[in-house]
C-alpha cells in the first residue's frame, strides 16, 4: 500500500509569525511538502509590511497552488477597481485545496497551519484526510520531535517573534 503524501498549507498568520521570528524554515523541518496557496501568498505580500519581503523571498523556493478563489478574487478586483471583500479568502482557498486532496488516490494528507483563533472555533470543514493545527501546537510538535535546533524551544521561537514586533494571539489552542 502506498503512503499518502503530507502537504503543509500555512495560512497568513503562521507565515507572518515565523517571518518575525526569522524562522520560516521551521515549516520544512518535518520534511513534508510545503505548498503556498496563491490567495494566502497574495495576502502576505500584496502590501509592504515588516514581513512581506522576507516571506516573498522565502516563498520563491516553494510551489504555489493556484485556486479558483484567487482567480475569482483577481477577476472581481479588476472589475470593482479594488473595492472587494478580502476577509477569509485565504482560508477559503486552503479549504479548496484540502477538498482537492480528498479526491486524490491515495488521498493527500493536508495539514492546515493557522493562527487565527476564530478558525480554531469555526466550523471549518476539514476532510478526514486533513488536519488543522495552530502555530503554537506546530512549534510544540517540532520541539517534541526534536526538530528544533539545540537550545531552541517552541516558547523561544514565539518570544523571538513577539520581541521582533509580532502581535501574536494570546489564545492557546488547544488550551493548556
Amino acid at each position: 500500500m502506498a503512503h499518502a503524501e503530507v502537504v503543509l498549507l500555512p495560512d497568513a498568520g503562521p507565515l507572518i509569525t515565523l517571518a518575525y521570528a526569522d524562522a520560516l524554515d521551521l515549516l520544512l523541518r518535518p520534511q513534508w511538502s510545503v505548498q503556498l496557496v496563491d490567495m494566502v501568498l497574495h495576502e502576505v505580500t500584496r502590501i509592504e509590511t515588516p514581513s512581506s519581503a522576507r516571506i516573498a523571498l522565502w516563498a520563491a523556493k516553494l510551489p504555489t497552488v493556484p485556486t479558483r478563489v484567487f482567480q475569482q478574487y483577481s477577476d472581481a478586483k479588476a472589475a470593482t477597481k479594488g473595492q472587494l471583500r478580502k476577509a477569509n479568502l485565504g482560508e477559503l482557498a486552503i479549504q479548496e485545496c484540502m477538498n482537492e486532496f480528498a479526491l486524490t488516490a491515495p488521498p493527500t494528507v493536508g495539514v492546515f497551519l493557522f493562527e487565527d483563533h476564530r478558525i480554531a472555533r469555526a466550523s471549518f470543514l476539514v476532510p478526514g484526510n486533513c488536519h488543522k493545527i495552530s502555530t503554537r501546537a506546530y512549534l510544540l510538535f517540532l520541539e517534541q520531535r526534536g526538530l528544533l535546533d539545540a537550545g531552541e524551544t517552541a516558547a523561544s521561537v514565539e518570544r523571538t517573534a513577539i520581541h521582533n514586533g509580532r502581535s501574536f494571539s494570546r489564545l492557546h489552542f488547544p488550551a493548556p
